[in-house]
């Protein structure tokens, strides 16, 4: 957290903002104070964006996708005001750092830490899915290590599976070290997306670094179309079924339902078989 800076304003409605949290391309987050007292999270719309009626949209579409989500795997929205001239989303406030920044400071997890982080982000996906949405920026920076387990943040960019652009290309959405081969390739965002970055992610957690690299954007991209992963040290199970949810083919990730019942013991869908290629 960071102090306010000049320009920010001092109260969104009912809510005093005490803090700054972060800011993202869409808007700036505070740490404010509702009526009674009690901490929130305030996501404010870039002023450059407020007179956008597409940036408003998807502002409105972000709080209307995060309340289909299960109140478990996410932070709740308590409260929106889309109609004025500074558009504001107020959030549940999540204490605890990211992912990324508790790795940056006490660097990778490992056993049992590891092993609850696969098993609560890959539930929350699951229920994210089941709800018909595709989150398309899951990363480090957006799993909040809570007190009560992690919670997916950031819906800004998530669209609905039965929306009219679902089928759109998306290219320019997410994370270029998180984004699935077919999304960089001009493809469809869908649940195997997810899973695709979710696996970067436990390769993240697990090692301090993501699992196609993170330097040049073109050598990272490179290597998520024509490299293997690279696991480090990552251990079995969860080895082989982030390597699953690595491959260049889609069709062949598990689902997050299915990777949930392979981390728990439970049930297990079977795996897809690559289709051979027609004989001449």
């Amino acid at each position: 957290m960071v102090a306010l800076e000049d320009g920010d304003p001092a109260r969104l409605g009912p809510y005093t903002l005490v803090d700054r949290l972060g800011e993202g391309g869409q808007g700036v987050v505070f740490l404010g104070r509702g009526p009674a007292g009690g901490q929130v999270a305030v996501k404010l719309l870039h002023t450059r964006l407020a007179a956008d009626p597409e940036a408003r949209e998807r502002f409105l579409r972000e709080v209307a996708l995060a309340q289909r989500v299960a109140p478990f795997c996410t932070a709740p929205v308590l409260h929106a005001d889309l109609a004025g001239n500074q558009p504001y989303i107020v959030s549940e406030f999540v204490p605890g750092p990211s992912l990324r920044q508790l790795v940056e400071r006490e660097g990778p997890r490992r056993g049992a830490a590891l092993q609850r982080l696969a098993i609560s982000t890959a539930t929350a996906l699951a229920a994210i899915h089941r709800a018909g949405i595709t989150h398309r920026d899951f990363k480090p920076a957006n799993v909040l290590m809570g007190p009560e387990g992690p919670v997916v943040i950031d819906f800004g960019v998530a669209r609905a599976l039965d929306s009219p652009q679902a089928t759109a290309t998306g290219a320019s959405i997410g994370t270029p070290a998180y984004l699935a081969p077919e999304v960089l390739s001009g493809g469809a965002a869908r649940g195997a997306a997810d899973m695709f970055a979710w696996g970067v992610t436990m390769v993240f957690a697990a090692t301090g670094r993501p699992a196609f690299g993170a330097d040049t954007i073109p050598s990272v991209i490179t290597r998520i179309l024509h490299a293997e992963p690279d696991l480090g040290d990552l251990a079995p199970p969860l080895r082989d079924i982030v390597a699953a949810c690595l491959s260049k083919n889609p069709a062949l990730r598990p689902a997050a339902e299915d990777v949930v019942a392979r981390l728990t013991g439970g049930p297990v869908a079977p795996v897809p078989q690559a289709v051979p290629p027609a004989s001449p």
